[in-house]
């Protein structure tokens, strides 16, 4: 019997092709299969570009799991070789310094919790270690730009208050507001926090930079310092 040649995005209806669906209803519209299916390009012999990629979806739990995903752990899914897993890391990496550049650009407000939360907990939520920032902000409360304090173990960051307010002075920050996150996945904080909060927040008082709020970023949800009436 002859083998089946690689599959192509041809051989799907039209209406199901990602290439044509992409120009006639705008690239918004594909599922995160199709996207990736462009990237894929091609499938193998029997499966499409799209069953290959819901394959590695399910593989990598979702497109959250391609940002933590490894060159060698993309090519463990049938029909994704060398230069398919590249292309994918490459696509999530330029989206990522796209994300990054266009945010840099503007100016987000923190006027509140949801605020902040919103600005960090997509770039926060599944590092595979504690991170310590820091959101400079100015007389407007907003954000002039996001600093890394520091990098701990899997338990806890190292964190060195002059660290903190060294960045706030080259930036004239007017106030600040104090961001890391759990790796455990709970955002609740613990005694530790508490503690280093108290004594940040009567550091910041002291130099006339308050802090206005700390928060926590969990895997399942975050928590704010202010809103719990801790800060």
């Amino acid at each position: 019997m002859k083998k089946k040649e690689l599959l192509t995005m041809k051989e799907l209806p039209e209406s199901e092709r990602p290439y044509e669906k992409a120009e006639k209803e705008g690239i918004g519209r594909l599922s995160h299969a199709e996207l990736l299916a462009i990237i894929l390009t091609s499938g193998r012999s029997g499966e499409t570009a799209i069953q290959i990629a819901q394959k590695l979806l399910v593989k990598t739990d979702g497109i959250k799991g391609l940002f933590d995903v490894s060159l060698e752990e993309l090519q463990e899914t049938p029909g994704v070789g060398r230069v398919k897993a590249i292309r994918t890391l490459a696509a999530v990496e330029l989206g990522q310094r796209a994300a990054s550049q266009r945010q840099a650009e503007v100016r987000e407000s923190a006027e509140g919790p949801d605020d902040v939360i919103r600005h960090v907990e997509a770039t926060m939520r599944y590092l595979p270690r504690e991170e310590f920032h820091v959101l400079l902000l100015d007389t407007r409360n907003r954000i002039i730009k996001q600093v890394q304090i520091s990098q701990g173990g899997l338990a806890a960051a190292v964190i060195h208050p002059r660290d903190i307010f060294r960045e706030a002075v080259k930036a004239n920050a007017a106030s600040i507001v104090l961001v890391h996150n759990h790796p455990s996945g709970d955002s609740k904080p613990s005694r530790a926090d508490i503690e280093s909060t108290r004594q940040f927040t009567e550091l910041g008082k002291m130099m006339g930079i308050p802090v206005l709020d700390h928060v926590i970023v969990g895997a399942e949800s975050s928590s704010s310092f202010s809103r719990l009436g801790l800060c």
